[in-house]
């Protein structure tokens, strides 16, 4: 009877450790439902993204151009560096030795012919100009009064010729009028030679004179100032250290030219009256026109080098004697008027590549499949193209870019 009891008791025991169909299916339906809401919610999500990129436009169409660099160094035969130098350019000195009193200018200053530089102790000079004018004067004198006496001799002389018919003077009388005569006609041209070489040493006291003012020869610029006042100055070099040759260094500015060296090798390519471009080398992104004036008929031999003097087209208060500068031989002249203008780092596209945007000049370059706005300076316009600084050659710029085109915009490029 236990032993029933024990058995019914473990079964009803292995009844309650054992789980229920339909509780399992209810715990799990809930599950299986939030599967697969995700799934048909991914699907969905997938499916309006697809629709979003098909639909999608693929840009605003544009048209592109290549950002080309100048050609004005492609089509150069030649290169060569030299130095800026004054066809005109004068040491002056004064003509005299002498002590600098004045000096009336400053390095750097520019100066008129004729214009007054400097003056010097002028004591000596007028002192023996003053004595000139004095020995002068005391022949003028001398001469008036030879004059009067030839005069009244020859009156004299007059008045005996007309008595000696009369018989009322002597014969000897009349030969001794003639005599006085003679004699002082010859005084009086003596004395007139007198005078003029009294004049003669006037004017050269006077030129001695003048030669204490130290004049411009010509207009310039002063660029050197060697003497100042109180120094001794000489025409001459006496090889001390206490005596000055020249008071100022004068250069005609618009006598400036270039010189450079050009290998011996490629001088055939160097012509009188072709075209060149310089550059300075102060001004790197600054071209001059330029020309070849001649070549020089000698050839350095230590160096293997002809010396070209080349003529600058431009007269600029920047272009100063010794800068250095590099040269472009040209093959025509149209190649420097084009690209003498074009600053370096310029490239040229199209003009309607360039447009305003508000207060900038801007250029749009194509990346990838956007563009991208870049601020440019503009240098000078050819025809159909612009040449513009702050973009680099091999670029891709938009042409005609639409008005309300902006950085950062999708573009597709259409090819023509």
């Amino acid at each position: 009877m236990s032993a029933n009891v024990d058995s019914n008791n473990n079964n009803q025991l292995l009844g309650q450790l054992k789980i229920d169909r339909s509780q399992r299916e209810a715990v799990h339906a809930p599950r299986t439902l939030w599967i697969a809401l995700g799934a048909l919610l991914a699907l969905a999500l997938l499916g309006a993204l697809g629709y979003f990129l098909l639909s999608r436009p693929r840009g605003i169409a544009v048209k592109i151009a290549i950002a080309e660099a100048p050609a004005g160094a492609s089509s150069a035969v030649l290169q060569a560096s030299g130095y800026v130098t004054a066809e005109r350019k004068a040491t002056v000195s004064a003509e005299i030795a002498g002590m600098l009193t004045h000096v009336y200018f400053q390095e750097g200053q520019s100066v008129r012919r004729g214009q007054v530089l400097a003056t010097l102790d002028d004591s000596a000079t007028q002192a023996a100009l003053q004595q000139a004018h004095a020995q002068t004067l005391a022949a003028v004198a001398q001469l008036r009064q030879y004059q009067v006496q030839w005069a009244e001799a020859r009156r004299d002389l007059a008045r005996d010729q007309a008595l000696i018919g009369q018989h009322l003077v002597s014969e000897q009388a009349l030969q001794q009028a003639q005599t006085q005569a003679g004699s002082l006609a010859a005084q009086v041209l003596t004395q007139r030679r007198e005078v003029s070489v009294a004049r003669a040493a006037q004017r050269a006291a006077q030129v001695q004179e003048d030669y204490t003012v130290v004049h411009a020869p010509f207009s310039g610029v002063v660029v050197d100032k060697p003497a100042q006042v109180g120094e001794m100055i000489s025409p001459f070099f006496g090889g001390g250290g206490f005596t000055q040759t020249g008071i100022a260094t004068i250069v005609d500015m618009n006598s400036l030219e270039v010189d450079v060296d050009v290998n011996e090798a490629y001088i055939d390519r160097v012509h009188a009256g072709q075209p060149a471009v310089a550059v300075l080398d102060a001004y790197p992104n600054w071209r001059i026109r330029a020309r070849v004036i001649a070549i020089v008929p000698t050839a350095n031999k230590s160096k293997a080098t002809v010396r070209v003097r080349v003529a600058l087209q431009s007269k600029d208060p920047r272009i100063l004697p010794q800068m250095g500068v590099r040269v472009s031989f040209l093959q025509h002249a149209g190649a420097a008027a084009a690209h003498s203008d074009v600053r370096a780092g310029m490239v040229w596209v199209p003009a309607s590549s360039v447009v305003r945007r508000g207060a900038r000049t801007v250029v749009f370059t194509v990346k990838g499949t956007e563009v991208q706005a870049h601020r440019v300076t503009e240098g000078p316009r050819r025809a159909d193209l612009q040449a513009v600084g702050g973009i680099a050659a091999g670029s891709e710029v938009v042409r005609d870019p639409p008005a309300d085109l902006a950085g950062g915009d999708r573009v597709s490029i259409q090819r023509e």
